[in-house]
């Protein structure tokens, strides 16, 4: 993962942000802020992981295009018809264009959803619920933390069966399940011991407690400030925008785009790309410092 400038902000900025570009995402369905979430999503998770992000996006391709093919085959509204099924129903444009809608919609937030699980690590999410819920902070930074962790051990387990001839790539097929039933097994007892230990560790530190106290390495600077505002800025913009319809679509039951307020609508979607692109913006924003200062030395 590349050095995140975005990360290092004070999680309550982070999580106000995830949480607003995933709101948006599902439900603005006007094309161009489908679209403009998307690439900002993507371009993030490629800034974010690299050449993961490729093999994930590689992956999500066959399934956005059958969550596209999904919808006209059984929603059949529309008054464009393109053609007829075979069993004698209309396919009309207007569903196979909501249909991709609803695609890009699904993907999208599966990516955000990934960029929000790099940024949002489990000790933010103590520190943002700790206080407020803190069963619900520690099953959440427990889940985070779980499949990680399951992948690194389970490696070492079947590597330590590889060793005494209990591999699940050895003998038959019963003796390849039985071998996998044992490693599950093993990952099963495994989990719930660590699972125990650590509910038995947070308790022993009185992790709960109404007057317990909490170290934190966060503190809210006056970079997370302006940080807010111009989160908050942009998002009130945006939801104002939509409660009077400046960018008001519809697919059904023709597509059709209203275009009464054709300047200030340019504008809100702008101002979409500017809440949707604030990472990237921070992040190019501290290489040109940090190449600046080098070219000095």
């Amino acid at each position: 993962m590349e050095c995140d400038v975005f990360s290092s902000f004070h999680p309550l900025v982070n999580i106000l942000y995830f949480a607003a570009v995933i709101g948006l995402a599902m439900f603005f369905m006007h094309p161009v802020n489908l679209g403009i979430s998307m690439l900002c999503a993507m371009v993030y998770a490629l800034y974010l992981y690299g050449k993961k992000a490729l093999r994930m996006g590689i992956f999500m391709l066959p399934m956005m295009i059958v969550a596209a093919g999904m919808n006209p085959l059984f929603n059949h509204q529309g008054s464009t018809i393109l053609a007829h099924l075979p069993n004698g129903n209309p396919l009309t444009l207007e569903s196979t264009m909501f249909g991709i809608a609803a695609a890009v919609v699904i993907v999208t937030v599966i990516v955000w959803f990934s960029c929000f699980n790099a940024v949002m690590t489990s000790d933010k999410l103590i520190y943002l619920l700790g206080r407020v819920v803190p069963a619900l902070s520690l099953i959440l930074s427990m889940s985070l933390r779980a499949v990680p962790r399951f992948r690194a051990q389970i490696k070492i387990v079947a590597n330590a069966q590889k060793c005494i001839g209990r591999d699940v790539s050895r003998g038959n097929v019963f003796q390849r399940a039985r071998h996998g039933m044992r490693i599950l097994s093993i990952m099963v007892t495994w989990s719930l011991e660590n699972a125990i230990e650590t509910a038995d560790s947070m308790k022993g530190r009185g992790y709960g407690l109404p007057k317990r106290t909490a170290f934190s390495i966060f503190r809210f600077t006056s970079r997370d400030i302006y940080g807010l505002i111009y989160i908050l800025i942009c998002l009130i913009a945006i939801i104002t925008g939509g409660v009077f319809e400046v960018y008001r679509f519809r697919y059904f039951p023709t597509i059709r785009h209203f275009y009464t307020h054709e300047g200030l609508m340019v504008v809100l979607f702008i101002v979409h790309f500017m809440l949707c692109a604030f990472p990237l913006i921070v992040n190019v924003k501290e290489d040109l410092i940090w190449k600046r200062i080098k070219s000095r030395t």
